[in-house]
């Protein structure tokens, strides 16, 4: 398979972290979105062609110097993988107007300036991938205290099906995964009593998979990828 470039944001830890490390070790080329890059900076030593990028994504300033290393080294993008997110766990009444904004200027704001500055650099076959969740699925079961982050993966699911209408004709596939649960450090900081059926590293490489070639098939959908209710 030849060597293609890849986004992924939310790299510091968890699947994003387990992502980097998957497309680097099958030969990819990537550039890793973090906010905290001391453990991915440890993988960069050992591993080939991972670049790292110190970044907040919902800075204008940051999203341009993002542009900027792209422009610079690569000039086109193969996958944009939208890994970053933001969980805030609390009862409804307790949830105030500036959590609802934090968690959605990350799980969705942040990913719709930064695939609108990184379309310049996407071509017939480029794959955006957006992970959601079974959460933000309408009908799922869903759990009390996530009201800001369901909700704003709900909202994210219909972005992407926007984009896929909206860029048909350009041959750019948007798709989103809704992830069941996943043991992450963000799920363990939430729930710290539950235990997920799924490794980040077991869904990294579903995700990494399907972000290759899920694009020949797909294009303007939600999967649902789980194993478990949630």
């Amino acid at each position: 398979m030849e060597m293609k470039n890849v986004i992924i944001t939310g790299a510091g830890r968890g699947i994003g972290y387990e992502l980097v490390k998957y497309f680097s070790e099958k030969g990819h080329r990537v550039l890793a979105l973090t906010r905290n890059r001391e453990k991915i900076d440890i993988l960069q030593k050992s591993h080939q062609n991972v670049e790292v990028l110190e970044v907040e994504i919902t800075q204008k300033k940051d999203l341009k110097a993002i542009a900027s290393y792209i422009e610079s080294n690569w000039k086109k993008v193969d996958i944009l993988i939208h890994n970053a997110g933001k969980l805030i766990h609390k009862p409804f009444f307790k949830t105030t107007v500036d959590d609802f904004i934090n968690v959605y200027k990350v799980n969705v704001f942040a990913v719709a300036e930064l695939t609108k500055v990184i379309l310049p650099f996407l071509y017939k076959g480029s794959h955006v991938v957006t992970i959601s969740s079974m959460g933000g699925i309408q009908g799922s079961m869903k759990f009390a205290g996530l009201s800001a982050y369901s909700s704003s993966k709900g909202a994210v699911i219909t972005l992407m099906e926007l984009l896929a209408e909206e860029y048909k004709e350009s041959g750019i596939a948007f798709n989103t995964l809704a992830l069941g649960a996943v043991q992450t450090e963000m799920l363990a900081q939430a729930f710290p009593d539950f235990k997920a059926p799924v490794t980040a590293a077991e869904m990294a490489q579903y995700i990494a998979n399907f972000a290759l070639t899920g694009n020949s098939i797909y294009n303007g959908k939600v999967l649902q990828v789980s194993n478990s209710t949630p």
